[in-house]
């Protein structure tokens, strides 16, 4: 006879039976899946068999080179000078079919930079990729800090006991709710380059001094436009992380702090921010794998233009995944991304443990 901690136990797994298979369905079997087509070329509509082709594809998004240049010189030695500056060789000389540098085949420019009169050119085998890996780097980078500060902010300021209170916090909660494509829409409009309402409005602050800016059609501006509207659309949710930790906070210390005659910023100091840890912990957590997931954004307002301004890795694996019918590329750099994920989950893991 089974005793009543085995049929608990039974009871348990019966339970969480259908979540594990569909979980094991939709989340772990197409991941192992996309490992395996990531060795491989496979790509959806083919005639040609999948051959196992190994780490290719990922040489072809990760390969780098670098490669040193002289200006050029004429007959009497003197160097070259164009639009003002130094004439260097074109790149594609030393990277299509050149024998003295076979490693630095089907390679593109990257970016350079100029040291002691010689210029360096950074080359890449997948120049869009790169661009993708920087950006979305770029993104979580900004993003983290900013969008959890001011999350911060607001819940300390309503954080407090006043008659009318949750209505702020449902208005700042609002966007959190509304479907990020229905937010990345409003926003397009509100960033056209026309007439759209942010022009509109800074023309009006100024009087009509500041001209109108295209934010999604200007590759210096696009990517801050889209960093500027996931700030905002995503900050409620984390003001009420915030402040479910705020309310944890025993009033007691407070109580004590003031008798003390404690300042505001002593009182943050050394009872509220210490009594956030784990909450701080968890934001940082959550805000950052957000982050890397960016996507949404990047497909409605500008489909990773201007000139690749705004490509990001999941938008990126998607595009050569679905669009491009590149199965084994969309793997690889599926693969890429959780590598990178799970090695940054890692590291916050270790700088926030908990210190004996």
């Amino acid at each position: 006879m089974a005793s009543k901690f085995t049929r608990s136990n039974r009871t348990g797994f019966l339970m969480a039976g259908p979540a594990v298979f569909l979980i094991g369905c939709f989340v772990i079997l197409p991941f192992l899946f996309a490992i395996a087509f990531s060795f491989t070329n496979q790509r959806l509509m083919s005639p040609n068999p999948t051959e196992w082709v190994g780490l290719s594809n990922y040489e072809a998004l990760l390969g780098l080179g670098t490669l040193t240049l002289e200006p050029e010189k004429d007959a009497t030695g003197a160097v070259v000078m164009e639009d003002g500056e130094p004439k260097f060789p074109a790149t594609r000389s030393f990277t299509r079919g050149n024998p003295d540098y076979p490693q630095l085949a089907g390679m593109r420019e990257w970016f350079s930079f100029d040291h002691g009169g010689s210029r360096t050119f950074v080359l890449a085998r997948d120049v869009v990729f790169m661009t993708a890996v920087v950006n979305t780097f770029l993104f979580v980078i900004i993003v983290a800090p900013v969008q959890a500060g001011i999350a911060l902010g607001l819940a300390l300021l309503i954080n407090q006991r006043l008659r009318g209170i949750n209505v702020f916090r449902a208005i700042y909660f609002m966007p959190v709710v509304v479907s990020i494509v229905v937010v990345s829409l409003l926003w397009r409009l509100i960033y056209d380059g026309q007439s759209g309402l942010l022009n509109n409005l800074l023309s009006a602050v100024s009087f009509g001094m500041i001209p109108q800016i295209d934010w999604l059609g200007n590759p210096d501006t696009a990517l801050g436009a889209i960093i500027g509207m996931s700030i905002w659309q995503a900050v409620g949710f984390h003001m009420v992380i915030w402040l479910s930790g705020l309310q944890t906070i025993s009033p007691t210390l407070y109580e004590a702090a003031a008798i003390e005659g404690a300042s505001k910023t002593q009182v943050f100091r050394y009872i509220t921010w210490p009594g956030l840890r784990n909450t701080a912990v968890l934001i940082l957590i959550v805000i950052t794998m957000q982050a890397f997931g960016l996507f949404a954004q990047i497909d409605v307002m500008t489909n990773g233009g201007p000139l690749d301004s705004t490509q990001t890795i999941v938008f990126q694996a998607v595009e050569r995944g679905y669009v491009k019918k590149d199965i084994s590329g969309g793997s690889a750099i599926s693969v890429v991304l959780f590598v990178i994920v799970l090695s940054i989950s890692l590291i916050q893991r270790w700088l926030t443990r908990e210190k004996s």
